[in-house]
């Protein structure tokens, strides 16, 4: 069951998140992972959506991948870089059932 990982991000050092977003995508594409959101800014047509936080969804083959994608060396890497790039809350979440 394909499974995705959510980001609702605020970037707070944009040259570090640029290193954060070159590390992780490869990172992401290793481990079988594609982007389908990235940084995009939704139209909130119900509730509020602040402006300068951006949205990313990225899409794996199942959770398992995506688990292991999260807790591996590669993305350890961008990880550090993170904490001080970029405020997020990150979902895991699956898809439904084909």
């Amino acid at each position: 069951m394909t499974a995705y990982v959510i980001s609702d991000v605020k970037f707070l050092d944009h040259a570090l998140a640029d290193e954060y977003r070159r590390l992780a995508e490869a990172s992401i594409l290793h481990h079988g992972g594609r982007y389908v959101v990235r940084g995009a800014r939704p139209d909130a047509v119900e509730g509020a959506w602040p402006s300068e936080q951006r949205l990313v969804i990225v899409e794996f083959p199942d959770m398992e991948r995506a688990k292991e994608w999260y807790a591996s060396p590669e993305y350890a890497q961008a990880l550090k870089i993170r904490q001080v790039a970029l405020e997020r809350r990150l979902l895991f979440a699956e898809g439904l059932p084909e």
